[in-house]
């Protein structure tokens, strides 16, 4: 079990020490605005947490945020902390039911949103019941007013309130945020997130990444996501780290940020990665201070070439909203494509379970994946407004993830696919997942989603289906996906089925709903077998 104390593992107190030790340095660098330092960051904090609390926000209390990147947004964050109460922010596409679901499980009587979102919660305003204070960031005043019941405020006024201290006693087991996460086949849900769950996300990513004051981070992630937020704000934070701060992710701008402000450490998405790799490479590739990127997944075959073109050390990682990060790659260890790394052990303790019993199964064959912390404190608290889920996810005293996993002798741990979404073919049970990173390899493929379809076998077995979106100015060649699958995938793991669509169907928080791609059925996708053979016939 881990020693640290953690005690101190807390927003608001965090922010208080970083400005007391390093005062006007550089905390944030917004790409498009000026620099915020500690201390000024510590002013906002105080601000607008006595702003919230005179409008009646209290401890424990939730506080909708629907902002941009920025420092605003940050700053309300850690003003929210610090009064005691629980931040939530919210995906800014989010609208209609998606927005209204959010707002009435936590029954959030507060709200501060940019000025361009303000029509759509006046579209919703009717179904929500709970939301009574409104504070509008940015815009003009004669923009679309909400209805009688919720009082409209200016965020500028928010960000005046009073300096004078704020004495709200918060632990480090107390909640401090809900990131809800998409749900591909029911509502989303809330994680309950203790102070200590927070700060951990960000402990871990800077011990193992070595990074120090030193640094430079950057995201161009969202910040009402977990990475960005978690990993890259409060990892930023405790370190007395700058954090370079994009508005959103440009593969063509990526590498131009980077090498402007000096940055050192960033995190990529698995996608990300892939459309910087299909930019035309220049002469200034390695031209930059960047020294390692995290990645959420690391596409295996991107891995050496990542690295050899640009010169810096993907580190694969693995983790969920509501886990932290039990796996990391070793820094120093070399490439191991296809593996997420070795476990966080001070802070996790996992099982790669059978799905049905919860029993461990042997080492090297695919469970899911069972997470509990090894203390108090650093672990969702369970899902807000959903008890049921809660009890589902928490059974057996282990959290349960829903994504397959394996594990080798030495203590290695591999990401296998969603439970849901692996694929059963000729006996084989075959990751979507795996098939997609090879897919989107492929000169003509910018996105491609793998999906399981009925096979005329029956008794469960299943064909695959790729369902791809071309890059732009190329066109989709059945064809050439074939031959190119042939070359680099097993026999049971070439797509039988190839469908060509302009967009993925996904969340609101961008996740591709498979569920949509398998009930649409073949439609027009092409077969590989024409006609369909009788079961006798095929391979």
């Amino acid at each position: 079990m881990a020693a640290t104390d953690i005690s101190g593992w807390v927003l608001g107190r965090v922010l208080a020490r970083q400005a007391e030790r390093y005062g006007d340095r550089d905390y944030l660098r917004p790409v498009d605005g000026p620099p915020v330092g500690f201390a000024a960051m510590d002013r906002a904090a105080t601000r607008i947490a006595n702003g919230l609390i005179a409008a009646g926000v209290g401890r424990g209390d939730p506080v909708l945020a629907m902002l941009p990147n920025s420092a605003d947004f940050i700053a309300l964050w850690c003003g929210v902390a610090r009064a005691g109460a629980v931040f939530v922010p919210i995906n800014t596409a989010f609208k209609g039911a998606f927005l209204e679901h959010i707002a009435n499980v936590t029954g959030a009587r507060a709200m501060v949103a940019a000025a361009i979102h303000v029509p759509t919660i006046a579209a919703s305003a009717a179904r929500l019941p709970h939301l009574k204070h409104l504070w509008v960031h940015g815009g003009d005043e004669d923009d679309v007013g909400v209805p009688a019941g919720i009082a409209r405020h200016d965020f500028a006024e928010l960000a005046a309130g009073s300096d004078r201290g704020v004495d709200v006693a918060v632990a480090v087991g107390d909640v401090g945020a809900i990131l809800f996460t998409s749900g591909t086949s029911g509502p989303s849900k809330g994680p309950l997130l203790p102070h200590g769950h927070l700060h951990l996300n960000g402990h871990v990513y800077a011990d193992v990444l070595r990074m120090s004051a030193d640094d430079v981070l950057y995201t161009c992630l969202p910040l009402f996501h977990a990475n960005a937020l978690l990993l890259g704000a409060y990892g930023a934070l405790m370190l007395g780290a700058p954090l370079v701060l994009a508005p959103r992710f440009s593969a063509s701008g990526w590498l131009g940020d980077i090498r402007r402000h000096g940055v050192t450490v960033t995190n990529l998405l698995g996608t990300m990665m892939s459309f910087l790799m299909k930019q035309p490479p220049t002469p200034q590739d390695r031209d930059h201070g960047l020294r390692a990127v995290a990645a959420v997944p690391l596409v295996p075959a991107l891995a050496a070439p990542f690295q050899a073109r640009f010169g810096a050390k993907p580190v694969e990682l693995y983790g969920t909203t509501e886990i932290n990060c039990p796996f990391y790659m070793p820094l120093e260890a070399p490439l191991r494509p296809g593996s997420c790394g070795r476990l966080i052990a001070d802070w996790f303790e996992v099982r790669v379970a059978d799905p049905a019993t919860d029993d461990p199964v042997p080492v090297g064959q695919v469970g899911e994946l069972l997470v509990r912390p090894t203390r108090a404190g650093i672990f969702l608290q369970g899902y807000c407004g959903m008890p049921e889920a809660t009890v589902a996810a928490f059974r057996n005293l282990w959290f349960h993830t829903g994504d397959a996993f394996k594990a080798t002798e030495d203590g290695w741990y591999s990401f296998v696919d969603r439970m849901r979404d692996c694929i059963r073919r000729r006996g084989e049970n075959v990751s979507s997942w795996e098939i997609e990173q090879a897919l989107i390899q492929q000169e003509d493929v910018l996105e491609a989603a793998v999906v399981g379809v009925p096979s005329d076998i029956g008794d469960g077995e299943e064909e695959i289906m790729a369902c791809l979106v071309p890059r732009p100015g190329h066109a989709i060649d059945p064809k050439a996906i074939w031959s190119y699958c042939d070359a680099r995938l097993p026999r049971f793991a070439v797509p039988r089925f190839v469908r060509t669509l302009e967009t993925l169907p996904r969340t609101a928080t961008e996740k591709v709903r498979k569920e949509v791609l398998r009930g649409e059925g073949i439609g027009a996708a092409v077969d590989r077998v024409a006609p369909p053979p009788s079961a006798a016939q095929l391979p």
